[in-house]
């Protein structure tokens, strides 16, 4: 099933614009985020196409199937809680049937732990995406190579550079383990090639040393060092990069980049913002998602302010909720044999 197909078969029973719009957060350059409930045909629900989710290809329209929304809001998932309590002015349809589902019922201090969990989550992103912007990774992966050295002495030197200096050929050596050593390899040459040396790398591409079988008497011409860790390492982040590269929001990139602060802006505004619901739920047992404190929050957004000080309003917003918590009046989780009856009758009502 597609958007359409919702549309097209009035399935949709909540529809609102979510994100920055519903926050009061939004600017001239936000997008239009698209977030809702639809519930299944008869013959999919009861037979074997259960559909919990439906999005369009950018995921900026969203629609959750009926009882995967209330499975979300029983776990106190902060998107799902924001999404049902979202303001008047930015439903677009809401069908009677919602009116059985109210926000009150499912805040509970689980929300202690779904915001504040994911609010530090999205601190270590903010913070991960500065090594990105400064350390861009070139399109051609680096080969194993580069990430061998040959031992002299008391130093080393790298292996490209001494193969160019001796006029070796990598692929007329043969090496051997070194017992005990890891990665520590002895080195021997071929000068005839006769020896049918495996070499020390099959390709560019290659992730693995060869080694090879040496004949006896044959004399080692020196000692290799492989850094596998630190190959690792690259190649996991080159990956991580050039995957980021392609999903990244441009818009949102340039203005990271542009304030030349070390933390994605937009993230650490929303972070904040999630902290001060969580605040709210513990303290009042409400939840209003749009803001009170708009211009602080886009100051943040636009990057005025310096990492260390948005910690330290996050520092002081948890040790908040903690207090918060400790005197909270809400339930330790919404009541699900509750919630499951209001379920079961809004979809007797829908099937009957």
């Amino acid at each position: 099933m597609t958007i359409s197909d919702l549309r097209n078969q009035n399935l949709i029973l909540f529809e609102v614009i979510a994100g920055s719009k519903s926050f009061g957060l939004d600017t001239p350059n936000s997008d239009t985020d698209i977030k809702g409930v639809f519930y299944l045909p008869k013959n999919k629900y009861f037979g074997l196409e259960y559909i919990p989710q439906i999005s369009n290809e950018s995921n900026d329209i969203v629609f959750y199937e009926l009882g995967r929304f209330v499975e979300l809001l029983l776990k106190n998932n902060p998107n799902i809680l924001e999404i049902l309590a979202t303001p008047l002015d930015c439903i677009i349809i809401k069908h009677p049937i919602m009116e059985n589902l109210k926000v009150e019922d499912f805040l509970s201090k689980l929300c202690k732990e779904t915001f504040a969990n994911y609010a530090i989550t999205q601190i270590k992103k903010a913070k991960g995406l500065n090594k990105k912007i400064i350390n861009p990774h070139s399109i051609n992966r680096k080969t194993l190579l580069d990430f061998c050295f040959i031992l002299h002495g008391y130093s080393s030197v790298k292996l490209s550079q001494w193969l160019e200096e001796n006029k070796i050929d990598q692929a007329h050596c043969g090496l051997i383990n070194i017992p005990h050593s890891k990665g520590v390899f002895a080195l021997f040459y071929d000068d005839s090639k006769s020896l049918n040396y495996k070499g020390i790398i099959k390709n560019e591409s290659t992730t693995e040393i060869l080694t090879s079988s040496i004949p006896n008497g044959q004399k080692e011409i020196a000692y290799l060092y492989f850094n596998q860790d630190s190959y690792s390492n690259y190649c996991k982040e080159h990956k991580e990069y050039w995957e980021w590269h392609k999903k990244r929001n441009e818009e949102r990139f340039k203005t990271n980049k542009l304030h030349g602060k070390n933390y994605d802006s937009k993230n650490m505004m929303h972070t904040i913002r999630l902290l001060q619901s969580a605040k709210q739920i513990l303290s009042e047992g409400k939840l209003n998602i749009k803001v009170i404190n708009r211009e602080e929050l886009l100051e943040i957004k636009n990057g005025n302010l310096e990492y260390d000080e948005i910690l330290l309003i996050a520092d002081h917003l948890i040790s908040s909720i903690e207090n918060s918590y400790l005197t909270s009046k809400l339930i330790e989780k919404p009541i699900q044999v509750k919630i499951e009856n209001i379920l079961i009758e809004m979809r007797k009502i829908l099937y009957q």
